[in-house]
């Protein structure tokens, strides 16, 4: 029997999960999507690996993953501010590397943002679960066993090509995001907005919210003044990702990838996807507004960012 090889966890770090793009089309079975929290670092990782976009990678949340490479290949890793040192080498991010079989990748603990994101060459080898392997804890699917890695385990990596002969690229370092502590979130407005008066809107839109210490991949929760709605629930329905509900203390929750597939709160509007990605990168004190967008202006922000993200040219590395 052959041993499956890839990358041994040495430390599996605060929360380390296994995603791909996402899973869809299982809403209907009470499975959220999963999915990287920050889309945009999630691909950035796999196109400076000349992955497919949504190939499975790692998503680290806050940092202390500790790998040993057990194959030849390139990784990549962008994202929150996480030291990264390879055989004990500090190394910059949001650019690829060439490691070895006996490789030590390390991560530290993030000054700025909160995920980060590995990618390799040709994307892990995760068997998929309703067609995704993207690992939600909540509902124990996807991943390794539908939980976060732990010590000891093997993320599989099924060798594609020849790698040593390959570039290594880099991002820009004008095109790496900022993650500041103070975002402004652009929503659309919910079909249920009438249910929240003039003066509740205009309060909802003019204020500054903090991020409470309750944040995580189902959804962040905010403090501020109190946003009141005419009722006190609906029936529960279907919720997208971005969705903003009001439940009954007034303070606001922005639901993440792992959100629950219904709910009966009432919903002011849903921040766009580019900023949920943003948000996802923000913990506990930072600062947010909300701002209102139109339809037809979100989709022009949307395929601006996909335009941009097409046409940057990526940097050839010299060094492995």
């Amino acid at each position: 029997m052959t041993l499956a090889l890839g990358f041994l966890v040495k430390q599996p770090g605060v929360l380390s999960l296994i995603q791909d793009a996402g899973r869809f089309g299982a809403c209907h079975l009470g499975v959220s999507n999963g999915g990287p929290i920050d889309c945009e670092a999630f691909h950035w990782a796999n196109r400076l690996c000349g992955n497919e976009l949504g190939v499975s990678s790692i998503e680290v949340s806050i940092g202390g993953l500790i790998l040993f490479a057990q194959i030849d290949t390139i990784i990549a890793i962008t994202g929150a501010n996480m030291p990264l040192t390879i055989n004990g080498q500090a190394k910059p991010l949001w650019r690829s590397y060439h490691v070895n079989a006996g490789d030590c990748i390390k991560l530290g603990y993030a000054s700025e943002g909160v995920r980060c994101y590995i990618a390799v060459y040709g994307g892990f080898t995760v068997p998929p679960v309703f067609g995704s392997s993207a690992t939600v804890c909540r509902e124990n699917i996807g991943g390794l066993s539908g939980g976060k890695l732990a010590v000891g385990d093997i993320i599989p990596y099924e060798k594609k090509l020849e790698v040593s002969d390959i570039k290594t690229l880099k991002l820009p370092e004008e095109y790496w995001p900022n993650y500041t502590r103070d975002l402004i979130l652009r929503t659309i407005a919910s079909y249920q907005q009438q249910l929240f008066s003039s003066q509740q809107q205009r309060l909802f839109f003019s204020t500054e919210f903090t991020v409470s210490k309750n944040c995580d991949r189902m959804g962040y929760r905010l403090e501020g003044p109190r946003i009141s709605s005419d009722v006190d629930g609906i029936l529960s329905e279907g919720i997208c990702q971005g969705a903003i509900q009001i439940p009954t203390d007034g303070q606001p929750i922005v639901l993440m990838n792992d959100r629950q597939t219904i709910g009966g709160y009432p919903k002011i509007g849903s921040v766009i996807s580019l900023d949920t990605s943003k948000l996802g990168q923000l913990s506990q004190g930072a600062k947010v507004r909300f701002e209102s967008v139109s339809m037809e202006r979100a989709n022009d922000i949307y395929h601006f960012a996909l335009n941009s993200f097409k046409c940057t040219n990526l940097i050839t590395c010299d060094k492995p």
